[in-house]
C-alpha cells in the first residue's frame, strides 16, 4: 500500500512539475501574443533579432513623437525660445497644457514632448522648425526617407489617427535607435522626472523607465484606433536591445519579457581585436578599438570578417558579417609599404 501510495505521489508530482513548466512557457510565449505586432532589435546594429508582424504598416500613435524630436534636434537643436500659436495651444488629446502666445524654452517643449506625450508641444515645435505644419511633416518624411524608412509615412507631428499615418512595428524601433544616437534625445527620453520653473514637475508617463530595472529610455502611445503603442530601449551587462509592441493591452510585461528573452539568448561577442592585420601584400590595417556583435550561440558560429580597401587614402573599413548581411563595422587605418 505505501509503494502504491508513493508512486501516486510521485505521478502527481512530475505532473505538477510538467504543468508548472508549460504555464511559465505559456506566460513568457502569451506575453508576446498578445501584440498585435512587435520587434525585437539589437540597439547597436539595428539587427532583428525577433518579431512578428513586424513589417505589417499599422497606426503607432504617440510613438510618431520620437521622430517629430529628433527632426526638430537636428533642425534646431534644444536651445532657443517657442512662441505658441494659438493652433499649437488648441491641439486636441494629451497636453503640457501651454498657451496661445506664451514663449517657452524648446527645451521644456521637447521634455514636455517625450516625457507628458504633448499635443500641444508637437505642434508648437513643428511650426518653429518647419515654419508650417505642413512643412515640418515635409521634413519629417524626408528624414524617414533617407534613413531607410520605407514604410513609414507622417501626417501630423503628434501622431493624432489618420488612415495613411503608418509604421512598422520594425522601423518604429529603428527610429528610437537613430534618435539614441543623438546625446540630447537620449538625456530627454532618459528622464524619470523633470523639473522647471518653482516647484514644477513632470513625470515620464513610461514607468518603466521610472524604474529600477534595465529599462532605460522610451515613449508611449495611445489612440482607439492605434491601441496602446510602446517603444523601450533595455540595456544590460553591455547588451542593448530595443522592444517596439503595438496594439498590445499588457505592454508592460511584453517589453519585460521580451527583453530578457532576448537578454538571455545573446551573448555580446568580440569579433575582432584591437591590432594590426595582415590584408593584401603590402597592406595592413590597424583596427583601434575591439568589434563587438550580439549573437546567439549558433549564430556565433556563422561569423565571417571582411575589408573593404580603398585604392587611395588611409582609411579602410573592416566588416563582421552574420552570413551575407554585414552586422558591424569600424574604422581601420590602412598601412602601404
Amino acid at each position: 500500500m505505501r509503494k502504491k501510495r508513493l508512486v501516486y505521489l510521485l505521478g502527481f508530482l512530475f505532473l505538477f512539475s510538467l504543468l508548472f513548466f508549460f504555464a511559465l512557457s505559456a506566460g513568457t510565449a502569451s506575453s508576446a501574443a498578445a501584440a498585435r505586432a512587435y520587434a525585437v532589435i539589437d540597439a547597436k546594429s539595428g539587427r532583428l533579432l525577433e518579431g512578428r508582424n513586424e513589417m505589417e504598416e499599422l497606426p503607432i500613435a504617440s510613438l510618431t513623437k520620437i521622430w517629430t524630436a529628433l527632426t526638430f534636434l537636428d533642425a534646431e537643436g534644444s536651445e532657443g525660445i517657442v512662441k505658441v500659436s494659438r493652433n499649437a495651444a488648441e491641439q486636441e488629446g494629451s497636453a503640457i497644457y501651454v498657451e496661445a502666445g506664451e514663449e517657452v524654452p524648446a527645451e521644456n517643449l521637447l521634455y514636455g514632448l517625450m516625457l507628458r506625450s504633448g499635443n500641444d508641444a508637437a505642434v508648437a515645435l513643428a511650426e518653429q522648425a518647419g515654419g508650417s505644419v505642413e512643412g515640418f511633416v515635409g521634413m519629417m518624411n524626408e528624414k524617414a526617407e533617407l534613413a531607410g524608412l520605407g514604410k513609414t509615412v507622417f501626417t501630423n507631428p503628434s501622431g493624432l489617427h489618420d488612415d495613411r499615418h503608418l509604421s512598422t512595428a520594425y522601423e518604429t524601433a529603428l527610429m528610437l535607435k537613430f534618435a539614441m544616437d543623438n546625446p540630447t534625445f537620449r538625456k530627454i527620453a532618459s528622464t524619470p522626472y523633470y523639473r522647471y520653473g518653482e516647484g514644477l514637475a513632470w513625470q515620464n508617463k513610461h514607468r518603466l523607465v521610472r524604474g529600477e530595472g534595465t529599462a532605460v529610455a522610451g515613449k508611449t502611445g495611445f489612440t482607439k484606433r492605434a491601441g496602446r503603442t510602446l517603444a523601450t530601449q533595455f540595456e544590460k551587462e553591455g547588451k542593448a536591445v530595443i522592444v517596439v509592441t503595438l496594439d498590445d493591452g499588457d505592454d508592460w510585461n511584453t517589453h519585460r519579457n521580451l527583453s530578457e528573452r532576448a537578454f538571455d539568448k545573446y551573448k555580446l561577442v568580440t569579433a575582432a581585436q584591437p591590432g594590426t592585420y595582415a590584408l593584401l601584400p603590402g597592406l595592413r590595417g590597424e583596427l583601434d578599438a575591439p568589434i563587438t556583435v550580439l549573437v546567439d550561440d549558433e549564430e556565433r558560429k556563422r561569423l565571417s570578417h571582411a575589408a573593404v580597401i580603398p585604392r587611395n587614402g588611409n582609411e579602410g573599413i573592416w566588416q563582421v558579417r552574420l552570413d551575407r548581411t554585414i552586422i558591424a563595422s569600424e574604422t581601420m587605418t590602412i598601412k602601404r609599404k
